[in-house]
């Protein structure tokens, strides 16, 4: 049962993989100044990343857990999360209204994946 870490700091780690299971910490925009659909957009380009850097990719998220600074902002950005998940391989998620570390966050998401075992 061996658990790896990367990208390890005092706080927490960006990956953590266990069991051919993969968890991302939580993951936000690369511009806070942006508004909702770009801000999901630069989350998810993060969360690709991760995955890839994890053994992963989308088509193997298991659960995602989506925060929204404010429910009104919930149908754009899953304008922007429906065109991102591939069809057929949606994962099981959450979405809850939550306050943000930074005023400015307008959404972040929490991944849970399995590793691709090639």
């Amino acid at each position: 049962m061996m658990i790896e870490r990367q990208d390890t700091k005092q706080r927490m780690s960006r990956i953590v993989k266990h069991n051919g299971t993969i968890y991302l910490c939580g993951q936000v925009c690369k511009d806070a100044d942006a508004g909702i659909a770009e801000q999901t957009a630069t989350m998810l380009e993060k969360v690709d990343e991760l995955l890839v850097q994890a053994g992963s990719d989308r088509n193997h998220m298991l659960s995602a857990t989506v925060y929204l600074r404010d429910m009104k902002d919930f149908a754009a950005m899953n304008e922007v999360w429906d065109a991102w998940v591939p069809e057929g391989y949606a994962p099981a998620r959450a979405c809850v209204e939550a306050r943000m570390a930074r005023p400015e966050l307008l959404v972040e998401v929490s991944v849970i994946a399995a590793e691709v075992v090639s």
